[in-house]
């Protein structure tokens, strides 16, 4: 593994019992180790929990964190504003690469070896990178600036995590109605089942949060939302099955529109769970909480439980979306492109690439370990400089995640759900910009006749 670390060699893992590895999977494998390993560190950073135990057990904790100039009891190191400092170092890391491997077509270039090797170097440069911003002057205004940006590249993360779904849907919908003359008949029942269990799941949840998340008086909040959204969702149904749609439109279908439909509802819960919690003045004088379920409360009884297990599914969605955003139909779907092609079989597992690919077997090379595939050797087969863009606004959502957004002076990551009105209104917005980008994807041909669109 030293050629690994230190030279241009792909990585791969020492045991040969381990599946064989493509180069270019190796390398977006690393690159997402070193972004769960900076994610983690913020948050560490955010915990009260884990600088209480440190102070606790680490002997000469505070002349550590005086030798190394962190404050007295390291105060600089944790809180909203080490994780800034922390993300921006990792962001500038991932931009540099971006910069770096612009208009990169040949996996044989000088740029394109640094991109694929040379891990140890690169690791002690995000290190470096990462403490760097410690030494920013003017900690204030850095600080404010940043914020701000990094609230523009997240909610561009999300726009990006929105146009995947969509292409998500359009592109199961497109693969199970291919021209399959043998099995047309068990595809097409596929699709109907699948279908009917989406909006099943659909309107159970509408119904149990208008259970649970309403009452005869008040909660007028989420009386509002629920219905805009359920109506929301009926809406692109109809225009997703409306003749002219799919006149021009024949792939299109219910499919879609169930899984946007289950997004949707998806996103309302999130939002709801989210939302601060409202009090009211019972017959005893008493505040009670109100429009949240009566047997929520036990749920949270172990905070640190709920924090931990929720904050892993949160980033590993964000590590899936950078990684699947980065694939060919992927990074053509976010310019507008669904196309799929002509030839395509109807399988279930239709984001996989299908046995028999000519450049998947083009070279492969053992060197006692796991096996490598160079399937690179003719070209890239994904745009590094895209793929690093993607991971720098992915560092900056995380920022402003794990910080709460702009609730970012009281955050801490035991309180990583606790409601708040910024969360909150993200996600609902969030809900309806999926409604429309994919209303979009409907009526664009319709809007612009003379244009080719293909989902």
């Amino acid at each position: 593994q030293l050629a690994c670390c230190c030279g241009i060699a792909a990585c791969s893992l020492c045991c040969e019992c381990c599946p064989k590895i493509k180069q270019s999977t190796s390398t977006r494998f690393m690159y997402a180790l070193y972004f769960i390993l900076v994610t983690i560190i913020c948050c560490i950073m955010m915990s009260t929990t884990v600088a209480n135990e440190m102070k606790t057990h680490i002997p000469f904790y505070e002349e550590m964190c005086k030798s190394i100039q962190a404050g007295e009891m390291c105060e600089k190191l944790v809180g909203y504003s080490a994780v800034y400092k922390v993300c921006f170092g990792m962001a500038c890391f991932f931009f540099f690469f971006f910069l770096f491997t612009i208009k990169i077509n040949s996996s044989k270039s000088c740029r394109a070896y640094i991109h694929n090797g040379f891990w140890l170097f690169k690791l002690i440069l995000l290190a470096a990178m990462c403490s760097g911003a410690f030494f920013i002057p003017d900690q204030d205004t850095f600080l404010n600036a940043w914020r701000y940006v990094g609230a523009t590249g997240g909610f561009l993360f999300i726009a990006i995590q929105l146009i995947l779904l969509v292409e998500f849907a359009h592109k199961w919908n497109k693969n199970w109605t291919a021209d399959d003359a043998n099995h047309k008949q068990m595809w097409n029942g596929l699709l109907a089942l699948v279908t009917l269990i989406l909006y099943s799941v659909a309107v159970a949840a509408l119904i149990l949060m208008a259970i649970f998340y309403t009452r005869a008086e008040g909660c007028m909040y989420n009386k509002v939302l629920i219905g805009v959204n359920g109506g929301l969702c009926l809406f692109v149904s109809l225009v997703a099955i409306s003749p002219c749609v799919q006149n021009r439109q024949p792939h299109s279908g219910l499919l879609q529109s169930g899984i946007i439909s289950c997004y949707v509802m998806y996103l309302t819960f999130s939002a709801l769970s989210s939302k601060p919690p409202e009090t009211i003045l019972d017959e005893n004088n008493q505040n009670i909480t109100i429009c949240v379920p009566e047997f929520s409360q036990g749920l949270h009884r172990d905070e640190n439980l709920v924090t931990g297990l929720g904050t892993t599914i949160l980033f590993g969605c964000i590590l899936y979306s950078c990684l699947t955003s980065t694939t060919r139909a992927s990074s053509e779907a976010l310019r507008g492109i669904y196309a799929t092609p002509e030839t395509e079989v109807a399988r279930c597992c239709f984001c996989c690439v299908p046995d028999g690919d000519a450049d998947a077997e083009e070279h492969v090379e053992k060197r006692g370990g796991q096996t490598v595939i160079y399937d690179e050797k003719k070209g890239t087969v994904y745009s590094y400089a895209y793929f690093h863009f993607v991971f720098f606004l992915a560092s900056l959502y995380v920022m402003m995640t794990v910080t709460h957004w702009f609730h970012y002076e009281s955050a801490q990551i035991e309180k990583f759900f606790t409601g708040t009105w910024s969360i909150f209104w993200i996600k609902m917005v969030s809900c309806w910009v999926c409604v429309c980008l994919y209303l979009w994807t409907l009526i664009a041909p319709l809007c612009c006749p003379t244009r080719e669109f293909s989902v």
